[in-house]
């Protein structure tokens, strides 16, 4: 199959079958096309929507974005995930709202934080209509399955192979609709575990169809024992209602995000306590929990401790705040932090 009838298969089966309804199809600009492909980084389509509509909601246009306060940004993106994403995001509005333009060339996109050759690609073909390929999760495994390109795709020669391909099966005409096509075809049709080939516009000519090695191919990544991280975090209450927080750095792990102080034993959390003359009235161990990121466990051992000393006491450390627990809805929260003061809330007012 040459090129050209590739194409021609991937856009009528677009035309047919194709998803034409999401949000960030809707109203096209290069911020809102940005926006989406940053979020659908590592993210499946069905959890970005909410994500996508509360942002585009709360900062309508790039200058929005640009001028609102990180917090308010990381509070949006809590729960989605990968925070790196939502800082190099600010970070770029801010650049791009200075220059007073938005960049349509490969070389000023890739430029920007959190902007990459594939991402830089998705944006230039659907919002500007210019031929440039794209290599997502979704792209990697139709492509790695058509031509039978066996090798994991994180290997640099693999990649460069599934790039080469890609560069050449893209269209000039009907960019933005052959880009979404193959988004869509990998992401409805071409699935990792239950492949509807019966219903793929190129099920006659895959290689990987025809030889039977669909389910083996993208060649997985080579198994990793993840290492296994510990901490305790620390739950302190007072007698108003309020639970210390602390923000994080902003760069690393839950960068600028607001949590829960973390020590490395119960002991640590209790003498830390103690050495900001806290009078501690309960004390609690939880059962100890398990969050996993791409590159290890975080075992974490939430320890509720109460203290009626006055509120001041410990807002000599930087960055460190006592909170209503009505007000922690609107703080920049990870996941499993964000869960477990829920639980705690919940349960006081239950008390």
């Amino acid at each position: 199959m040459n090129s050209s009838v590739f194409q021609q298969r991937i856009l009528a089966w677009f035309d047919q079958q194709g998803r034409k309804d999401l949000p960030w199809q809707q109203d096209i600009t290069p911020y809102r096309v940005w926006l989406s492909e940053i979020m659908l980084q590592q993210t499946q389509v069905a959890t970005v929507i909410p994500y996508f509509n509360a942002f585009v909601e709360n900062f309508p246009t790039l200058e929005c974005l640009a001028q609102a306060p990180i917090d308010e940004v990381l509070y949006l993106w809590s729960g989605l995930g990968y925070y790196a994403r939502a800082r190099n995001l600010h970070k770029t509005a801010q650049i791009i709202a200075e220059r007073r333009r938005f960049p349509d060339t490969l070389d000023e996109l890739v430029a920007l934080p959190g902007i990459g050759v594939s991402t830089a690609g998705a944006i230039l073909s659907i919002a500007f209509g210019k031929s440039h390929p794209i290599l997502d999760g979704n792209v990697k495994r139709v492509l790695s399955r058509f031509k039978a390109v066996s090798g994991w795709p994180g290997n640099s020669e693999v990649n460069r192979e599934l790039w080469a391909i890609s560069a050449q099966l893209t269209p000039v005409d009907r960019v933005a609709d052959y880009t979404q096509a193959m988004m869509d075809l990998g992401a409805t049709i071409c699935t990792r575990s239950k492949p509807l080939c019966e219903n793929c516009p190129l099920e006659n000519h895959c290689l990987a169809r025809i030889t039977r090695t669909v389910f083996l191919l993208p060649t997985p990544k080579p198994a990793k024992l993840l290492p296994v991280k510990q901490l305790v975090l620390l739950l302190l209450g007072n007698n108003l209602n309020q639970i210390l927080l602390e923000k994080r750095p902003p760069a690393g792990i839950w960068g600028g995000l607001w949590s829960l102080p973390e020590f490395d034993s119960i002991e640590s959390a209790l003498n830390w306590c103690l050495t900001k003359n806290l009078r501690i009235v309960d004390s609690q161990a939880l059962a100890t929990r398990r969050h996993t990121f791409s590159h290890y466990h975080l075992d974490y051992t939430p320890v509720i401790i109460q203290t009626n000393t006055p509120i001041n006491s410990v807002m000599e450390i930087n960055q460190t705040v006592w909170y209503k627990a009505e007000q922690i809805k609107t703080l920049g929260l990870a996941a499993p932090v964000k869960l477990l003061l829920q639980q705690y809330t919940c349960e006081n007012e239950n008390d």
